[in-house]
């Protein structure tokens, strides 16, 4: 696929391993905790699917376990491990395309890795180069067929303030659908309270997008965004997959429990949401509906 207009919001966890390990590699000379450890939880009350009366509810466990090293004042490396259950029940009132009346899909697998490369060449500009590798597939499916991967580079640059600013590329070998897709990082300190950046986090709202922050103390800080969300993953195992896409607005509370602890709170609301089978080519509308997650880290 060329690029779309969705093409500034990168779905899934592949941006989210470029910004935080370009970022990362800004502070990598000051970072006491090379390792992050993520739990996240997400939950949607039922949605209905196109007009036949079909509907689903949405219940999300997110896992993810991330190191970052530095080797010198120029290069750093880092990688990532990821695992994510979507438990997706649905309630069929008129099988189609989409979903079968007898063996619907309903739970999905996700596994991933990936890596990193950083470098400094001078105190301005960083880039970077991570490649992914994902599995995703349903329980009507098997891994065999669920194989995407992918590449992102990277340059960002770092003004006087100590604002960064890049673009990027990432191209997706996803599951019967290739993605080239550019995309802009950002981390703006608009003053000591106010900054304009990308929402790390896991949850709900994904890794893509942007994010307004404030910053009440050194325990609580708040942020409203939005992001473009898009899953895919195989259903069948003659690369048969089904994609969602959907606009997701969030509103997010943060606690600071410890120096190494760290909690998200999320309310969000899905809008504009458009499932699609591949083969067929058959899509149908996503009712709009409210979000709730919660996400816990741990650095170390």
């Amino acid at each position: 696929m060329t690029v779309s207009n969705n093409a500034k919001f990168v779905s899934g966890s592949i941006l989210a391993l470029a910004l935080s390990s370009s970022i990362g590699s800004a502070q990598a000379a000051y970072s006491y905790s090379p390792f992050k450890f993520n739990v996240a939880r997400t939950s949607a009350p039922n949605a209905q699917v196109g007009d036949q009366g079909n509907e689903f509810k949405r219940d999300v466990w997110m896992i993810g376990l991330a190191a970052t090293m530095p080797l010198n004042r120029q290069w750093s490396i880092g990688a990532n491990l990821g695992y994510d259950n979507l438990d997706y029940g649905w309630k069929i009132n008129q099988g189609n395309q989409l979903v079968s009346n007898e063996v619907p899909w309903n739970s999905i697998n996700r596994y991933s890795v990936g890596l990193s490369v950083n470098y400094r060449p001078n105190e301005q500009w960083m880039l970077m180069l991570a490649p992914k590798l994902q599995y995703a597939y349903a329980n009507t499916a098997s891994s065999s067929n669920a194989e995407s991967y992918g590449v992102v580079g990277m340059g960002m640059y770092r003004f006087e303030s100590g604002n960064m600013l890049g673009m990027g590329v990432a191209y997706l070998n996803d599951i019967s659908k290739v993605r080239t897709i550019p995309y802009l990082a950002v981390k703006w300190q608009i003053n000591d309270n106010w900054v304009l950046t990308n929402p790390f986090q896991a949850g709900f709202s994904g890794p893509a997008g942007l994010e307004l922050r404030y910053k009440l103390n050194d325990d609580w800080d708040f942020g409203f965004g939005s992001s473009r969300r898009t899953e895919r993953f195989l259903v069948e195992d003659d690369d048969v997959s089904i994609e969602i896409e959907e606009w997701v607005s969030f509103l997010r509370a943060g606690w600071q429990a410890s120096k190494s602890v760290h909690v998200n709170m999320y309310g969000g609301y899905y809008f504009s949401g458009e499932m699609e089978q591949s083969q067929t080519e058959f899509s149908q509308e996503i009712e709009n509906q409210f979000a709730g997650a919660v996400s816990f880290e741990v650095k170390f």
